[in-house]
């Protein structure tokens, strides 16, 4: 991050040292005080929260796995949005379904599998599925999306409008995005479309938490999950800034997933866990986007 607080830099430093040979495979770290959780310690503060966000990186297959231990682990059922499925969508996942009528009833339901690399969640969605917990979508459509990275934020419907307007970013938070867009785009996004990008994403926050409000309506008593990338989850940029000042006094805990040396500041997640990183290759290789050379 561009930014980075004197905590952000304690916990960095911890994280940083998880590649260490002698460092173990995974560790949960609290940012604000730098101290290491254990899963039970972890638990506990999931039962007594009203919302968790649990981010990922989307090819780490560890992300996948680990939450799905976590909606396992959580007991009586819950409501479970994800971004990988439309709002609105609410699939019906038969617990004893084998891989393929898993894909089945998410493909009827609006989940794009070749997008989201499919089996890549599956772990997430089986175990959802086997806890008894009801999935709802939180996405916006795809088309949606769209018309908002070229239209900007008049193409937004007015429900998602109006949390957005009322909860602006502050100028480092809005730094911070714009710098995660930028390198999700290989450092060539050409800057007339930063602000359609900007709006496209504040679009998707703004619908995963309605979705989160609309849970909770249905089930006054929490917790509530989101399952969705990193930056989704972020509390200062992401659907917790747009969430919290509409649920004031609830309980909400932001768990990033990060890998051994990513930057991570108090300021984004209450917690992170750090995992194996997943073997990839250079995703910007080769990558030229369309309109880079105008910026």
């Amino acid at each position: 991050m561009l930014i980075r607080s004197l905590r952000g830099v304690l916990v960095l430093a911890l994280l940083g040292g998880c590649a260490g040979l002698h460092a173990p495979a995974q560790r949960i770290v609290e940012t604000t005080s730098g101290r290491s959780l254990t899963r039970a310690e972890l638990m506990e503060r999931l039962r007594a929260s009203d919302v968790v966000l649990l981010g990922e990186l989307h090819d780490n297959p560890h992300h996948h796995a680990i939450r799905a231990e976590l909606l396992t682990a959580l007991g009586a059922p819950t409501t479970v949005v994800v971004e990988q499925l439309p709002r609105g969508a609410a699939p019906a996942l038969p617990p004893d379904a084998d891989r393929a009528a898993l894909r089945d009833a998410l493909v009827r339901a609006g989940f794009d599998a070749e997008g989201w690399a499919w089996p890549a969640h599956e772990p997430v969605f089986a175990a959802a599925a086997r806890a008894g917990h009801g999935v709802r979508g939180g996405n916006l459509p795809r088309e949606l999306a769209r018309r908002l990275a070229r239209e900007g934020g008049e193409a937004l419907p007015a429900e998602l409008r109006a949390p957005v307007d009322a909860a602006p970013l502050a100028p480092q938070a809005r730094r911070a995005l714009e710098d995660d867009l930028q390198q999700g785009h290989c450092g060539q996004l050409p800057a007339a479309r930063m602000p359609g990008m900007v709006w496209a994403q504040r679009g998707r926050d703004a619908a995963m938490a309605q979705a989160l409000r609309e849970a909770l309506v249905a089930q006054p008593r929490g917790p509530v999950l989101l399952i969705a990338g990193n930056g989704h989850v972020r509390r200062d940029y992401g659907v917790p800034q747009l969430l919290a000042p509409q649920l004031p006094g609830r309980r909400l805990l932001a768990v990033g997933f990060v890998e051994p040396g990513q930057a991570t500041t108090a300021s984004e997640y209450d917690l992170v866990w750090v995992t194996p990183a997943a073997p990839r290759d250079d995703p910007c290789k080769g990558l030229q986007i369309k309109g880079a050379a105008a910026s």
